[in-house]
């Protein structure tokens, strides 16, 4: 989860980016196979982050047709989840304590939150919101004590963030108390960029490259070599501290970096929910896992964990893989 996705209309800072030269290709109808794929892309901006799709196919048309579908289905994730959007599902959940009959995706969603909280132990918990609110407010105030907000008013903030206290059924969202409040920035961006490229690969397309905040490779490059995806250097943006190579898997990257509060870097949006205070163990993690959604995720819950906690974490998700870099620059590497 990088900066404050879905929470208001600006863009992210990025962590992640593809490599140069990359390409997709399609697993197309035999009619189509022998002419000469055209790649097409698409960049802007989706969930508050720079964003891109990019794919191959023999038809342009066809090719900007798909990529329209994901945008539409981009918009219409962004109208649940986002939390800047008066009319959102989740705002509504959070201004009035519950929600009947939830939308599907919603409910998916916050199902799947829910289980990586148990998973967790509650390092990852979407219902953190009251943490951001109140440190928000205390930083957008002139003259804001340096300090951050007053201990009280942490406490009575982290009284209000237990993933527990959420509960989902396909008849009612709700929180066991008022004044809880959720936030989904640390697992929609993977969810959405998931629900995307299994649009395409329904579509036929098995050669994709999908960045919407975290990335999603379906297949290999066309030549068959894995494609290429650039870290940022968490101390300096302007250059890769690595470039993974990857297949048919999905990287996400957090940092506190991405979205500070104060001009010192002291406060970021990664809250420790055990203790209602940012998290300074890591200056990022990422995680490379066979879906975005549990990619972003864990990324979110290892960025709050200290080092031993964080491989006894990961030893529950098989097959998930990690690099933790220290404020230091030292880099953990950690496989399940």
């Amino acid at each position: 989860m990088t900066g404050t996705v879905l929470a208001a209309p600006t863009t992210r800072r990025r962590f992640l980016t593809i490599g140069a030269a990359l390409a997709g290709t399609a697993l197309l109808p035999g009619r189509l196979r022998a002419a000469e794929p055209v790649m097409r892309s698409w960049t802007g901006v989706a969930l508050g982050a720079d964003a891109s799709i990019q794919l191959a196919h023999p038809d342009p048309a066809e090719a900007d047709r798909l990529i329209g579908l994901c945008l539409e289905e981009v918009a219409r994730l962004e109208r649940l989840f986002s939390l800047y959007r008066p009319d959102s599902a989740l705002r509504r959940l959070n201004r009035d304590g519950s929600l009947a009959e939830p939308p599907g995706d919603l409910l998916r969603l916050l199902s799947e939150a829910v289980a990586f909280g148990r998973r967790t132990d509650g390092a990852f918990d979407v219902t953190v919101q009251p943490l951001w609110q109140l440190h928000a407010a205390h930083f957008g105030r002139p003259g804001a004590d340096p300090a951050g907000p007053p201990e009280a008013a942490v406490a009575a903030a982290r009284g209000l963030v237990d993933w527990r206290g959420l509960r989902v059924s396909p008849e009612r969202v709700a929180f066991a108390r008022g004044g809880m409040a959720a936030t989904l920035n640390g697992i929609a961006q993977g969810y959405v960029t998931d629900r995307v490229s299994e649009l395409l690969r329904r579509q036929g397309m098995d050669r994709v490259m999908v960045d919407l905040g975290e990335i999603r490779a379906l297949g290999s490059r066309p030549d068959g070599r894995p494609w290429r995806v650039g870290l940022r250097d968490p101390a300096d943006e302007s250059r890769l501290s690595e470039t993974l190579e990857i297949a048919d898997r999905a990287v996400a990257t957090s940092g506190g970096y991405g979205t500070r509060f104060d001009a010192a870097g002291r406060f970021s949006h990664l809250f420790d929910p055990a203790t209602g205070l940012s998290a300074a163990h890591w200056s990022a993690v990422t995680v490379v896992a066979g879906d975005a959604t549990t990619a972003d995720a864990l990324s979110t819950a290892l960025s709050i964990l200290p080092a031993g906690k964080a491989e006894s974490l990961l030893a529950g998700f098989p097959g998930v893989t990690a690099r933790l870099t220290r404020p230091d620059g030292g880099v953990l590497r950690l496989a399940a």
